[in-house]
């Protein structure tokens, strides 16, 4: 009989070190004692442990057995101490609690009290209840997405293209429009500038005196420059207010409705002393 050959056992793939197969641990490598102790569950608190020991056995939180979930959470806190874990104080406390109460449930009550006695445990109930609240809140929060985690905000920036644009051909009504416009803005930066006056009251009054000492007489027309306006009669009748005002000369009306005269104050004076001899 022919017999078939057995195929021979892979040899086991030993790991690689720079290239080289290990064969054997190094001589001076050091494992410490806890390496490969994994601890699986991680709790927030006493009540988030609470909470795991009833969900992982489908217990009624409303008839929590408080005798075995009592013997499970101080197995579970001395599991963690042998591990050297650091314990917080409110698991010792929650540990305490549940003492209590299964102290309280094993203690005869009293028979008028047994109607009006709470049950110790729904002070526990009824924080175990808002924690699975909040938990769960959290839970369904933290498994929407997420701006950095499923979300990403898109931060590549585009291709900077040239874009000839055609401006369009303007037509005699946007010719019209900015002319407008332009009127408009000018008219916001006009100026008013005041002028010195070109003519003056005491070069008036100096040319009068010039024109009259020699002795004549002179009509207001003859004294005005018809080229200066209206601003040189006034100008004329100020000067002769002033030389009057001052004595300097004298107006003279031979009759009604006669042109008056303007002349030298001396021509009065020598007046008046011929009317006094």
């Amino acid at each position: 009989m022919n017999e078939t050959a057995t195929p021979a056992p892979e040899a086991p793939k030993l790991p690689k070190v720079l290239g080289q197969p290990l064969d054997k641990l190094p001589d001076d490598l050091y494992i410490p004692p806890d390496a490969l102790e994994v601890f699986l569950e991680a709790f927030e608190g006493p009540l988030d442990l609470l909470l795991y020991l009833i969900r992982r056995q489908n217990l009624n939180i409303l008839d929590i057995p408080i005798l075995r979930i009592t013997q499970q959470y101080i197995e579970y806190v001395e599991l963690m101490v042998s591990m050297k874990l650091e314990l917080a104080a409110e698991y010792l406390v929650m540990a305490a609690l549940l003492a209590e109460i299964k102290s309280r449930l094993l203690l005869p009550k009293p028979i008028e009290e047994e109607e009006n006695v709470e049950d110790p445990r729904m002070t526990l109930v009824r924080r175990l209840q808002e924690y699975e609240r909040f938990k769960s809140a959290a839970e369904n929060l933290d498994g929407m997405p997420r701006v950095g985690r499923e979300i990403w905000l898109a931060t590549a920036k585009p291709e900077k293209v040239n874009v000839v644009q055609e401006l369009p051909a303007p037509t005699l009504r946007e010719l019209l429009h900015a002319f407008r416009d332009a009127v408009q803005r000018a008219a916001l930066f006009t100026r008013h500038q005041v002028a010195r006056e070109p003519l003056s009251v005491r070069e008036r009054m100096s040319r009068i005196l010039a024109r009259i000492s020699a002795g004549e007489r002179a009509q207001l027309a003859d004294l005005v420059d018809p080229a200066e306006g209206r601003m040189g009669v006034v100008v004329c009748l100020l000067a002769i207010l002033e030389l009057v005002k001052s004595a300097l000369v004298d107006l003279k009306q031979e009759g009604p409705f006669a042109p008056v005269r303007i002349g030298p104050a001396r021509e009065q004076v020598a007046a008046v002393e011929q009317g006094e001899s």
